[in-house]
């Protein structure tokens, strides 16, 4: 019998694939717990739409990604922080950091999780990394002054 999985089934396939599963094993355990549905054509119709929908919203975020990082290519953030001796700063700037100089000097918002670098504790120029999307980030400049 062919079923349309609605979870992930371990030895049988993600959710949204089409298997073959044995009668028994379908009607008494996937379709009580709700884990498939039967494979009708209506079924089948249903899940070419969820999937041409998906595929749809994905490709406008990545779009959506695409734009930003030319936005955000080779740009420079300006920090000025207090620093002390040999301008080693008094605290440090994080990621979180960077996220609000973005906010600040170029109006957009990026998470700080999207941002990689290590956390900077001396002045000078760093290059960072922001991750707008899968397989998609751009190169940016930090630089710390006193």
């Amino acid at each position: 019998m062919k079923v349309i999985l609605l979870k992930d089934i371990k030895n049988m396939g993600k959710k949204g694939d089409v298997v073959n599963a044995s009668d028994g094993y379908a009607r008494n355990y996937l379709f009580p717990r709700n884990l498939a549905q039967e494979a009708t054509t209506e079924n089948m119709h249903i899940l070419n739409q969820k999937k041409e929908n998906e595929r749809k919203k994905k490709l406008e975020e990545t779009e959506a990604a695409q734009a930003l990082a030319e936005q955000l290519k080779g740009k420079e953030i300006k920090i000025t922080a207090k620093c002390g001796e040999h301008g080693r700063l008094f605290g440090a700037i994080t990621n979180k950091d960077i996220a609000e100089q973005i906010t600040k000097q170029f109006n957009i918002t990026i998470d700080k999780k999207k941002i990689s670098m290590d956390t900077i504790k001396q002045t000078g120029t760093y290059d960072i990394e922001v991750k707008l999307y899968s397989e998609i980030s751009t190169k940016m400049k930090v630089i710390i002054s006193e």
